[in-house]
């Protein structure tokens, strides 16, 4: 589906970025975003199986309240559960950005790719540019795998990986928090219900692990995409001395993310390090705009936050839940 060449908007790429983001901006200054997305919502939907991400620039302002319009313009029922991330005032399914020191990068990851469910759209918006820093890089998990070799495609394949979270209170979201209850029981079913396997320490830690795919095929398009967390839970992605600081209080068993591959052995230091440079090296970033509307296919697309300096302020919004049951593996000729 295309666009008319004389409609209300434009389409575009950034020079030294080519295939992605898509950039959509109006012609004038009267272009109602909501209004038009839900008039080409299929243009919306091709484009993100397409591309991956489309960012829609000068709308509007730097708005929550245009921006979760905007959202639900493309997904009608906004996901409102989400324990990993903080919500944005009285908000119910908007929330702030990852609370994680300024300072320091998030490294590349698709959304609750380590859990059991996780969102097909995610959506950011600039409420605050930052004065210096604070890109949102993302990068095409297509190109990604093909360029991981099919190699070590396989062995993530056949492996699987392990993710493991230590809900140290403090260090990472608490337990209570990322399950929105304070009754173990209710986290025990909870558990149960996501394939996930459980321990509680005799201080009251909760320490969760279970299986997942790091490559899928993506159950829309039928391309296999390397679709993962291992940069955000593998400890040699954390800065050398947070690292040894972790294994000193709390031992390799209790740091509060891990991921291992699947049979529990550990995955090697240089494995996740040629990962992440071919993550880099595929990558694309753009300085934000207030009022900038990023929207992702999360399964095709990953993403990072680079450090900042000064205030900034960029909310999320997730919808369209898909389940690992609904996805297979790339070769595995059969759903999961």
């Amino acid at each position: 589906m295309t666009l008319p060449a004389d409609g209300p908007v434009s389409l575009r790429f950034f020079e030294d970025a080519p295939e992605l983001p898509l950039v959509v901006e109006p012609r004038t200054g009267e272009v109602d975003l909501p209004e038009w997305l839900q008039s080409r919502h299929e243009f919306v939907e091709s484009s993100l199986h397409r591309y991956g991400a489309v960012l829609f620039r000068d709308f509007h302002d730097g708005s929550v309240e245009k921006f979760a319009d905007a959202a639900r313009a493309i997904c009608t029922e906004l996901f409102g559960e989400y324990g990993d991330l903080p919500r944005e005032g009285g908000a119910e399914q908007i929330y702030k950005s990852t609370p994680y020191p300024s300072g320091r990068p998030i490294l590349f990851h698709n959304e609750s790719s380590h859990l059991n469910s996780w969102p097909m759209r995610q959506f950011f918006s600039c409420v605050q540019v930052a004065p210096s820093g604070g890109e949102t890089p993302i990068v095409d998990g297509r190109r990604v795998y093909r360029r991981l070799g099919r190699e070590l495609v396989e062995e993530f394949r056949h492996r699987k990986v392990r993710y493991v979270r230590n809900f140290i209170k403090s260090v990472d979201v608490s337990w209570s928090q990322f399950y929105g209850t304070d009754d173990p029981a209710v986290v025990e079913r909870k558990c149960a219900q996501t394939d996930t396997r459980f321990a509680w320490a005799p201080d009251g830690t909760l320490r969760t692990w279970r299986i997942a795919d790091a490559v899928l095929t993506h159950p829309r398009t039928g391309e296999p995409v390397f679709f993962n967390q291992l940069s955000l839970h593998h400890p040699s992605c954390l800065d050398p001395d947070m690292r040894k600081a972790l294994v000193e209080l709390f031992g390799e068993e209790g740091m509060p993310r891990n991921v291992l591959w699947g049979d529990g052995e550990p995955i090697p230091d240089e494995v996740i390090s040629g990962v992440r440079d071919v993550l880099e090296q595929e990558s694309v970033a753009f300085s934000w705009q207030e009022g900038d509307v990023l929207a992702l296919d999360n399964m095709l697309v990953a993403h990072a936050r680079r450090p900042y300096s000064g205030q900034r302020k960029v909310v999320v919004a997730l919808g369209d839940m898909m389940t690992a049951g609904q996805c297979s593996a790339p070769g595995s000729g059969r759903q999961r």
